[in-house]
């Protein structure tokens, strides 16, 4: 792969969900063209998307939407097929047809004269396929040999219908010169207008080309051109190149006269010449399959100079299976003679019918009707004046829609595209926004189950269930804050509200209460602990009740908040009761240091009995007084008499 391919950013991206993007195929003035891979329909495609740069101008977009209306609209197996269009953001894209292959352009620098059967056979597949874009009411505006596709599978097809316009804009325009100028006819030079005749005189000049391996006309600047188209006729192609059969040069020099009057009509008549001619010459068009692979060629309809880069590919020369020598190449002519007399006569017969019948067709049959056009996204004044233009009658309709904003126009009925009598009414449906749902209590209601809730309203969580420690029941929602679309201020919802479709969820989940371990030992506290997800640190107290070593608490957080899983607790844990001092009972009677001792929380005991208590006083304590002990301790009292 290149480095230049490496650095694109699109590759391997998948464009609308759709498309992913495999390699870059070519570059143009207007746009890039890569081989994709339709993941939904699993085949490949080609992927023409439009420079960013051109992505504000509405010029450029509005070019590619008519290249895809254009070509959608043809269904002829010598039309490269556009199967989608649509927008990526910022991005517009294309997606075509993938044909491997070469262009005409290729097959002309490889061999630059091409023979008679050749010539045929590709001429013939174009002018089935451009009549059939004429058929249709398209002017291509852009016939070359850059947009002739050489598949390798035989198929010939033509491409690129970024300039096309329907037969009848026939008007001046600012953008006539974007045709490349070697091709371009007479009138589009003079007067700037085009209609399906300034496409039979591009094929007559890519026809000499084919026949002579060079364009008629030549010059330094592009407008020295463009005089010779409008002043200058094209010489014969036998001039420069003899072997070139009369029957062809005639059909040169029809289809490239100076007076679009004195051209075929479109290219279905040049078609039926040209088969005349084939089977005059007794060469009919057979199409070789290409051994080699390639990669389809896609000019973006923009003389930029960039060529297209095709991998190499090889267009066979077409075989002949019939011999015709010159005797029976006259009596051929002879016949065909006679048979274009009888062909005056239907010709007399059909336009006497035509004219009949075009007062049918466009009084009351099909041509009375007009197509609903594309009003999305457009405001109901918009869309009324849209209409207005193509004689319907805007009738106004609401509905609610998550992606079109309010007041835009989501869709219509009758369906864009549909036909319908001129002034019928259409309903344009305008967007009311999202719509809003009553959502009820959430509090206690298990969070899967709270989540399908909110989904089935188009509601969906900003990110995962915060947890905490709560009473209720583990996995149990707690809180709910819902943040409309758009952003805004969040409503709690943990008791119900009202919310619009397309609305976030913040849930806040219970992890279930935080295990009692008080009076535990600590190895079996931290056992709870850590099977719900908290760690633990310790800290010792004394405490009356709980025995030494054991759990009397867990310590409340500093700054007050609520407990997670995965945070870290503190546990309180007993040194057992506190010691106290022992009490200075020196000089008082036996029975009242006895009572002193027994009220601090100590076991006095002594040698005397008690019926002398009041009668001896106190020398000394074991322990003394003043020392620390635990409540308790057996202190003796020592006295004198």
């Amino acid at each position: 792969m290149s480095t230049s391919q490496q650095t694109d950013p699109l590759i391997g991206r998948l464009v609308d969900g759709r498309y992913r993007v495999r390699a870059r195929i070519a570059r143009g003035g207007m746009a890039t063209v890569y081989v994709a891979t339709d993941l939904r329909l699993e085949r490949r495609v080609a992927l023409k998307v439009m420079h960013s740069h051109l992505s504000d101008d509405t010029v450029f977009q509005g070019r590619f939407i008519q290249e895809a209306r254009a070509a959608a609209r043809l269904a002829d197996p010598h039309v490269v097929n556009v199967f989608d269009q649509g927008q990526d953001g910022e991005m517009a894209y294309l997606v075509m047809e993938y044909l491997p292959g070469i262009t005409l352009r290729d097959l002309l620098r490889e061999q630059r004269r091409l023979s008679i059967p050749q010539t045929i056979t590709i001429m013939d597949a174009v002018l089935s396929g451009l009549a059939a874009a004429h058929r249709a009411g398209i002017v291509h505006r852009d016939v070359k040999p850059e947009n002739v596709l050489l598949a390798e599978d035989g198929r010939i097809k033509i491409g690129d219908f970024g300039l096309a316009r329907a037969t009848s804009a026939n008007t001046a325009t600012g953008q006539m010169l974007l045709g490349t100028i070697a091709y371009l006819a007479p009138e589009l030079v003079t007067r700037g207008t085009a209609d399906a005749r300034s496409d039979i005189y591009a094929l007559g000049i890519m026809l000499y080309e084919m026949l002579v391996g060079e364009q008629p006309y030549k010059g330094e600047q592009p407008m020295q051109i463009a005089y010779q188209h409008a002043t200058d006729s094209v010489p014969r192609p036998s001039a420069k190149n003899p072997g070139v059969p009369e029957s062809l040069d005639e059909l040169v020099m029809w289809a490239t006269e100076r007076d679009p009057e004195e051209r075929p009509a479109d290219a279905r008549a040049m078609l039926d010449r040209l088969r005349e001619v084939e089977k005059e010459l007794g060469v009919f068009p057979h199409v070789v399959r290409a051994p080699a692979p390639g990669i389809v060629a896609v000019d973006d309809g923009i003389d930029s100079g960039e060529v297209t880069k095709v991998m190499p590919g090889t267009f066979t020369a077409p075989i002949v299976t019939e011999a015709t020598d010159n005797a029976t190449l006259l009596r051929r002519r002879a016949r065909a003679r006679t048979r274009r007399g009888w062909w005056l006569i239907v010709l007399v017969l059909v336009l006497t019918g035509a004219a009949g019948g075009t007062g049918w067709w466009f009084g009351s049959g099909p041509g009375s009707l007009v197509a609903v056009p594309d009003v999305s996204g457009m405001s109901l004044d918009e869309a009324a004046g849209v209409l207005a233009g193509a004689s319907l009658v805007a009738s106004p309709g609401e509905d609610n829609s998550r992606e079109v904003p309010t007041g835009q126009t989501i869709r219509t009925d009758p369906a864009i595209g549909e036909r319908v009598a001129k002034d019928s009414p259409v309903t344009v449906i305008v967007s009311l926004g999202p719509a809003t749902h009553e959502i009820r209590t959430l509090s206690g209601v298990d969070i899967t189950q709270a989540t399908r809730l909110l989904g089935d309203a188009y509601i969906t969580p900003s990110g995962d269930p915060v947890r905490y420690f709560e009473d209720a029941a583990s996995g149990t929602v707690t809180r709910a804050m819902i943040t409309p679309p758009g952003g805004g201020d969040a409503v709690d919802c943990t008791e119900g509200c009202s919310a619009l479709e397309g609305a976030t969820v913040a849930f806040e989940v219970s992890a279930g209460p935080v295990p009692d371990v008080s009076g535990r030992s600590l190895d079996s506290a931290r056992t709870a602990l850590s099977a719900v997800d908290l760690n633990a640190t310790t800290t010792e107290e004394y405490d009356d009740d709980i025995a030494s070593g054991r759990v009397i608490r867990i310590a409340p957080t500093s700054d007050g908040a609520r407990l997670q899983p995965g945070q870290t607790v503190t546990l309180v844990v007993s040194k057992g009761p506190a010691p106290i001092k022992v009490p200075d009972v020196t000089g008082q009677t036996v029975a009242a240091a006895m009572d002193a001792l027994r009220k601090a929380g100590f076991e006095p005991g002594t040698a005397l009995p008690e019926i002398v208590w009041s009668i001896f006083t106190v020398s000394s304590t074991s322990p003394a007084a003043g020392t620390m002990q635990l409540p308790g301790t057996k202190i003796t009292v020592r006295s004198t008499g």
